[in-house]
C-alpha cells in the first residue's frame, strides 16, 4: 500500500504543534509510581540489611520526586493519587511514620485531602533525624514541617529540597 498522506516540513510541523489543541499525553499517563510501591521496595532493602536512614533516601526522597513529577504533569488531583494506596509496613517504624508525614505535608501544602491511612496514630516514631548530622539537630527540631515533627521526625528545610 502506498503512502497517501502529506509530508510536512519541520517548520510546518512546528507551526501545527503551536496551534494544536491542549492535548497533553503525559497527563493521561496517570500515576507511574506510588508511595505504596516505594514502601515495598524499602521493605525489601531493609530485609537486605539497609538501614532506615539509607532507605529514607530511596523511599521518601524518591516518593517526593515521583509526586513532584506527577504534580507537574497533571496537577494536585493526579499527584494526590501517589498516596492513595496505603503503604504496607516496611519493617521500620521510622519509615512508616515518614511516608505518613510526607503525605500529610504535601496534602496540606498543595490543597488536597490527607489520606486516612496517613493520620493513623501508630505511624509515629521517637526522635528520628534521618540524614541530619548531629551538628544540625537543633536546627532540624525547629525547622521540621509540622507533619514530620508530630510524628517524631526532625529534618531541616534542606532535607526535602530536590534538584
Amino acid at each position: 500500500m502506498a503512502f497517501k498522506g502529506e509530508v510536512l516540513s519541520i517548520g510546518a510541523l512546528l507551526e501545527r504543534s503551536l496551534t494544536a489543541s491542549d492535548f497533553n499525553p503525559s497527563a493521561r499517563m496517570g500515576v507511574l509510581h506510588t508511595a505504596a510501591d516505594n514502601a515495598a521496595r524499602c521493605a525489601r532493602r531493609l530485609i537486605a540489611g539497609e538501614s532506615p536512614e539509607q532507605s529514607w533516601r530511596f523511599g521518601i526522597l524518591q516518593t517526593l520526586d515521583d509526586y513532584s513529577s506527577t504534580y507537574r504533569r497533571g496537577g494536585s488531583d493526579l499527584a494526590a493519587q501517589v498516596f492513595a494506596a496505603e503503604p504496607a509496613p516496611t519493617g521500620s517504624a521510622q519509615l512508616d511514620a515518614a511516608f505518613a508525614a510526607l503525605a500529610e505535608h504535601l496534602a496540606e501544602r498543595d490543597g488536597w485531602a490527607t489520606p486516612a491511612w496517613a493520620l493513623n496514630p501508630e505511624r509515629r516514631t521517637t526522635e528520628w533525624y534521618p540524614a541530619v548530622p548531629a551538628i544540625f539537630r537543633a536546627e532540624a527540631k525547629q525547622e521540621a514541617p509540622l507533619a514530620f515533627r508530630k510524628r517524631g521526625i526532625y529534618i531541616t528545610q534542606r532535607s526535602l529540597s530536590r534538584a
